[in-house]
């Protein structure tokens, strides 16, 4: 497994996932979106929409609206439980995680092709001594990481299909976000767009 050490903490994974593993994870996350349907977010306060849509699998999932972020045991329109994580997104934690507990939480944003994220930080979680996964199929996504301050320089790498990277110890609090799509860059999703997962341990281990 090829690993590239980018700043203290985060670490990109090209090609981490093979074709035939992408097309399995994305035949996992259609049955979870089935039962779980993408939502859109939208900002607190304001109540904005983001411009992904998202859902979550696990224990808990994060949510966004005008009262705020947070993780909740159920889907914010169905309100059932969100189902469970696949094997295949456990097994990528315990592999690329070097953390002893499983997450709780596993965020799938969908990026349609004209979707971003701006600069922001993970920092909802209680336990930050775990690091965050994250796991990239189809359109490649261009990725900005910056320092713990939004004023930090920043740098910028792809993420393609099969990609995973990881950010903790020093990297868990840094600032990052996608700035575009490169539409067309993929043909894993016949519709184009990108699907972003993201493991998380929200509380402390008891």
């Amino acid at each position: 497994m090829t690993s590239i050490t980018l700043a203290p903490g985060l670490t990109y994974y090209p090609d981490y996932l093979d074709r035939p593993a992408q097309e399995r994870l994305l035949q996992s996350l259609r049955e979870i979106t089935r039962e779980a349907p993408l939502f859109t977010p939208r900002m607190p306060r304001t109540g904005k929409p983001f411009s992904v849509r998202m859902t979550n699998c696990g224990p808990l999932g994060w949510v966004s609206d005008v009262e705020g972020y947070r993780y909740q045991p159920v889907h914010p329109e169905t309100r059932r439980p969100w189902p469970a994580m696949p094997d295949q997104v456990l097994r990528s934690w315990e592999e690329l995680s070097a953390y002893p507990h499983p997450p709780d939480a596993c965020l799938i944003n969908f990026y349609e092709p004209t979707a971003r994220m701006g600069l922001h930080q993970d920092k909802d979680e209680e336990e930050f001594a775990a690091p965050v996964v994250s796991l990239s199929l189809g359109d490649t996504a261009l990725f900005r990481y910056g320092g713990l301050e939004r004023k930090d320089p920043t740098k910028s790498i792809r993420l393609r299909s099969g990609d995973a990277i990881v950010f903790g110890g020093p990297a868990r609090l840094i600032y990052h976000g996608i700035d575009r799509l490169i539409e067309g860059s993929s043909d894993l999703l016949p519709q184009g767009g990108r699907l972003n997962l993201t493991l998380r341990k929200v509380g402390k281990p008891l």
